[in-house]
């Protein structure tokens, strides 16, 4: 019987981040690149494991829906995979910009991954554009730039397979998730002119011990308050992040690539929808008076066993 593996989607996050979006040309060799790139995708990941298995080093790559079609991959298409439209509030503007290929790429010791994202360009260089590099790494006890800890609302054991993967409601994209990624700006300038009270009534938590705010105290435009979403019956609904700071003191850019896998992107949507249009609209995040989305891409993430087909 053959058994579905999943791309490492639910791995937890570690101490450093290689995040790459591309953009597909018209090359002729396009179709023939892509065969190269999934088997490169396994065999890094096999490659690495094998030499290096505590270092929790992997490879994820997700695939847009331009792509999607451009590389005429199985048809229909995963049941939400479309082009990302953008969240328009009174203020503020989840955008929509483009991408072809993501890869996520991560492990406690930088060199595995610096030497998998060199493999990886040098394969794509000659059909593809890079849009986005980002180096992420891991900011103290797991903290944003920010300085509060970012993703203790994470699922954990069977929970993360649960809310991270695509389960009998799709049957022909089973084990794969929807990939929804942003980069962030902060104002830092702005966020460290405030109290470290008025920062955590910003974010619904205590800076130094991670404390939620009770629901009688937590402000109703906090980050908190609004992130945290329900489905029509009440229940709770999650995402597995996977967000990491980076920073540029030199040139003052300071971020948090927020990266979120899903079995439905709907959830991520309606969160999304939360934080910008507002919960009743016009109560948007009080972060995004701090945080700019400068980028928003949909991805949908194959499982390995798709990842071999699609290599042919």
């Amino acid at each position: 019987m053959n058994t579905t593996e999943s791309q490492n989607v639910t791995d937890y996050p570690n101490s450093n981040t290689i995040f790459m979006v591309w953009k597909l040309n018209d090359s002729p060799q396009l179709k023939d690149v892509f065969q190269e790139l999934c088997a490169l995708v396994l065999n890094l990941n096999n490659s690495v494991f094998n030499r290096f298995p505590d270092s929790r080093a992997s490879c994820v790559m997700g695939i847009g829906a331009e792509a999607w079609n451009k590389l005429e991959l199985p048809k229909p298409l995963p049941k939400e995979l479309v082009n990302f439209e953008e969240i328009k509030g009174i203020k503020h503007t989840a955008v929509s910009t483009p991408g072809d290929l993501h890869f996520h790429l991560r492990a406690d010791n930088k060199s595995l991954i610096f030497d998998m994202a060199v493999e990886i360009s040098a394969l794509l260089s000659s059909v593809a554009e890079s849009m986005l590099e980002i180096h992420g790494f891991k900011y103290w006890d797991a903290r944003s730039i920010l300085g509060f800890v970012d993703g203790t609302e994470n699922p954990h054991g069977d929970d993360r397979d649960y809310f991270g993967k695509i389960g009998d409601e799709d049957p022909q994209y089973k084990g794969g998730s929807y990939l929804f990624v942003q980069k962030y700006l902060h104002n830092m300038d702005a966020w460290k002119s405030l109290s470290t009270e008025d920062q955590e009534k910003v974010i619904g938590r205590s800076k130094e011990n991670d404390i939620e705010m009770s629901d009688a105290v937590k402000p109703s435009n906090s980050h908190i308050a609004l992130a945290n979403i329900e489905g029509d019956n009440g229940e709770e609904l999650k995402i597995v992040r996977d967000n990491m700071p980076f920073g540029n003191p030199s040139t003052n850019e300071f971020g948090t690539y927020f990266i979120a896998y899903s079995s439905t992107f709907t959830t991520t949507k309606k969160m999304l929808a939360n934080m910008f249009i507002g919960d009743p609209p016009g109560n948007y995040d009080r972060i995004l008076d701090f945080s700019t989305a400068v980028t928003g891409t949909l991805f949908f993430v194959p499982t390995r066993n798709m990842l071999d087909e699609f290599s042919g």
